[in-house]
């Protein structure tokens, strides 16, 4: 069977997290700066192989002073450890739209094997005869787990950034 290779439509897709601040509201981001990759065998979502990255320095909060700290060695260290990566170990089919994707995220210096539950949108061609598929993954991750240990506590207690992470793909492939 022919592999298939699609790359990522950065105008159409959109990598993000989001985590508690203060205890109780949540504060969103993003990436601007990504590149994925994705061989399968004839188009089956289920044989693919997925590889990630995304440019730490391009981390986006809509914050700049945020967007600093994040950068800095308190968090990230964008300096010493430039790029987020994802390697997929794994698929597992749940049913024709769903699927489990199992791989190793690396942040930092730390890898730790994550399961995103993903949605597939199936195979669609555009206006301009490109073939296109869309997916959608979600998954959580502890930062502390990461070396992302930076914190402050509250006066009225508790602390200012939360522990878990949540992690959201909004991602269009296109077949090359």
């Amino acid at each position: 069977m022919a592999k298939s290779v699609w790359t990522i439509d950065p105008s159409h897709s959109e990598i993000g997290f989001s985590v508690k601040h203060m205890m109780f509201t949540k504060v969103s981001g993003k990436f601007n700066d990504f590149q994925a990759a994705v061989e399968n065998d004839g188009d089956a979502f289920e044989t693919s192989e997925i590889s990630f990255s995304a440019e730490v320095g391009s981390i986006n909060t809509n914050n700049v002073d945020r967007d600093n700290h994040l950068r800095s060695a308190d968090f990230f260290d964008a300096v010493k450890f430039p790029k987020i990566t994802f390697k997929s170990t794994g698929i597992k089919k749940i049913n024709e739209r769903e699927f489990e994707v199992s791989g190793n995220l690396t942040i930092k210096d730390v890898t730790k094997k994550v399961t995103l539950d993903t949605a597939y949108s199936g195979l669609m061609t555009d206006p301009w005869g490109n073939t296109k598929v869309g997916v959608a993954a979600s998954g959580k991750i502890n930062r502390i787990e990461f070396g992302l240990t930076w914190n402050a506590s509250l006066e009225t207690g508790g602390v200012l950034v939360g522990e878990d992470v949540k992690l959201v793909f909004e991602v269009q492939l296109i077949k090359q």
